[in-house]
């Protein structure tokens, strides 16, 4: 997940067949048909998921974490379910991954609600932990975030390549060699702790990871959809919120009335 040169949206104006409204509500019943058939489908692979076997975690990974080393167990915070987004962040990395924190930017609030469902969600990357506390502190987020580096964590769960390993340019990744222009890969891990022992359940990467943007889910509402087909690479437009955040906050400012957006995101 990086991001490119270009920002703005490059498919041309939808030209769609324009039709009564009774044509249109016969379509979209059409349409409906299907739509609750995927939504069937998903869960019934969800079931799927959630019956598939489980690996025992017999290594001890220690990790640095904002009040010191912090084992695997200690990131459960006490619930049965722990959640471990692979967040692409590398040591010496100026920052992290744009993609990731396109992502990450609904961390907060989700954390706070899965925790009501003995669930904590916490992410690792490799970099330092001065460096992501320094990333972290100028996005502004809240949620946990630890960093194992000097450990095999990252390199055990297939988001990180290191150079000596890869062959013909290729590395390990969503079960299978592929090509990837970084060593540091995104990813999603699920474990679970019972009887004082933990297993990993789950782990989902690339397009896996489709589901945990709500923005993609909004966008392929569209006509226009994720409006990403001329573009060198999917998300290729994101950015870090910043100075998207700067350019909203001058464009409310200079608008006509009384509202305008803070850098928190609020009216004021």
């Amino acid at each position: 997940m990086t991001a490119a040169k270009s920002e703005r949206p490059t498919n041309a104006t939808p030209t769609p067949q324009v039709v009564p409204p009774a044509e249109w509500l016969a379509a979209r019943k059409e349409l409906l048909i299907k739509e609750k058939e995927f939504t069937r489908l998903r869960d019934e692979l969800s079931r799927q998921r959630r019956e598939m076997p489980w690996e025992k975690v017999e290594k001890q990974y220690v990790f640095d974490g904002p009040t010191g080393k912090e084992k695997l167990a200690d990131l459960f915070e006490g619930r049965n379910q722990l959640i471990v987004y692979h967040f692409m962040f590398g040591p010496g990395w100026k920052e992290g991954c744009p993609s990731c924190s396109f992502l990450a930017d609904g961390f907060d609030f989700a954390a706070l609600h899965m925790a009501q469902r003995d669930t904590t969600l916490v992410a690792i990357s490799r970099a330092t932990l001065p460096e992501i506390e320094g990333f972290k502190k100028r996005m502004g987020w809240r949620f946990k975030w630890v960093s194992s580096f000097g450990t095999g964590f990252n390199y055990d769960y297939q988001v990180s390549a290191a150079k000596d390993n890869k062959a013909n340019d290729k590395v390990y990744y969503n079960y299978s060699l592929t090509q990837f222009p970084s060593e540091e890969l995104p990813g999603l891990s699920v474990f679970y702790k019972k009887d004082g022992e933990i297993f990993h359940t789950y782990s989902a990467y690339a397009r896996g990871l489709d589901i945990l943007l709500p923005t993609y889910n909004f966008l392929d509402l569209t006509p226009k959809g994720r409006d990403e087909a001329s573009l060198p690479h999917p998300m290729a437009w994101v950015r870090h919120h910043e100075p998207l955040q700067r350019r909203e906050d001058r464009r409310c400012s200079e608008a006509d009335g009384p509202l305008t957006i803070n850098r928190a995101g609020a009216p004021s």
